[in-house]
């Protein structure tokens, strides 16, 4: 049996410079690789997290003019921090659309949803 790793998750967006910053400002992600095809109009930059075992690619095409359909069928990518309350009231006072702290179990918060700009959503979940 061969083993398989997970590389990249892949988002199209409308604005290359906003949502770079979203990423890094919010989640602390740092850009890694950059590749341009200007003549297939589209750019695509990889964005990581410190432990860089799992990369963000977002692809920006140059001529799309209409935000994206996210579709019924996508949920969301999800990340984990180590005090989910500090994190939770550094998203809300920066003002990035942030979902209602929740819970799975009904004790304690566990979770929430951060949007993008393009409106893609990451689950921030307590380690």
């Amino acid at each position: 049996m061969q083993n398989y790793n997970f590389v990249h998750s892949c988002i199209r967006v409308m604005d290359l410079k906003k949502s770079i910053k979203f990423y890094e400002d919010a989640l602390n992600l740092k850009e890694t690789c950059r590749k341009d095809f200007p003549e297939a109009k589209f750019t695509l930059v990889y964005l990581t997290d410190q432990a860089e075992s799992f990369e963000l690619e977002l692809t920006y095409n140059y001529d799309q003019e209409e935000p994206y359909t996210i579709g019924n069928g996508y949920s969301h990518i999800a990340v984990k921090v180590a005090d989910l309350e500090k994190s939770y009231q550094r998203h809300q006072k920066a003002g990035y659309q942030v979902g209602d702290l929740k819970s799975l179990t009904g004790n304690s918060n566990s979770y929430y949803f951060l949007t993008d700009p393009d409106g893609y959503r990451t689950e921030i979940i307590a380690k």
